[in-house]
Formats: structure tokens, C-alpha cells, sequence
């Protein structure tokens, strides 16, 4: 299961931007959930904008899911759109460098 995001850590990781109630949002999780297995060195954390309000807009999030790559604090990708596990994946590891 992915974990709740602590927003202190500022190496890279990988912050999904979710509902509960959003099935595309679930779709996303089980994909990021594959692969996490996969690229275990990559922190993926879930971030609920119906609780963090204030992250949704701190991050500039348009809409849910929204996949957001940080590399030494900064932003290097966002992503509204999970196209697959194999995607996910070669973005994740192109951007773990």
C-alpha cells in the first residue's frame, strides 16, 4: 500500500494526488502500487486533497489523479494522466536518473 506523504522529506519522491471517491484515482493507486514492487528505491506517497486543501493548491493541482515527481525539492514532472504500469514506470525511473 502506497504511504501517507510527510511533507518534511525533500529527496525525490513521487506525491499522488487522489479522492477516495475518484475511480480513476483508484485505477492510478493499483498501477503506482505495481510499480512500487518494481522500483522499490522510488518513495511514492499518497496525498488526499479532501484532507490537504492547502497542498492541492500550494502544488497547483487541476484535477485528480495528478502524479507529481520531485527531485531535491523541486518539481520535475506532473502527470493528470495514468496511461499504464510500463509508463509509470519508465517515467519514474527516466526521472530517478
Amino acid at each position: 500500500m502506497l504511504q501517507e506523504w510527510k511533507k518534511e522529506e525533500n529527496d525525490f519522491v513521487a506525491l499522488y494526488f487522489y479522492t477516495p471517491l475518484c475511480g480513476t484515482c483508484k485505477v492510478g493507486e493499483r498501477m503506482l502500487e505495481v510499480v512500487q514492487v518494481a522500483l522499490p528505491e522510488v518513495k511514492i506517497y499518497k496525498v488526499n486533497i479532501n484532507l490537504h486543501v492547502e497542498w492541492a493548491h500550494e502544488w497547483k493541482i487541476e484535477s485528480v489523479p495528478c502524479l507529481v515527481v520531485v527531485k531535491g525539492g523541486k518539481v520535475v514532472e506532473k502527470r493528470y494522466a495514468m496511461q499504464s504500469v510500463g509508463h509509470l514506470y519508465e517515467l519514474l525511473k527516466e526521472k530517478l536518473g
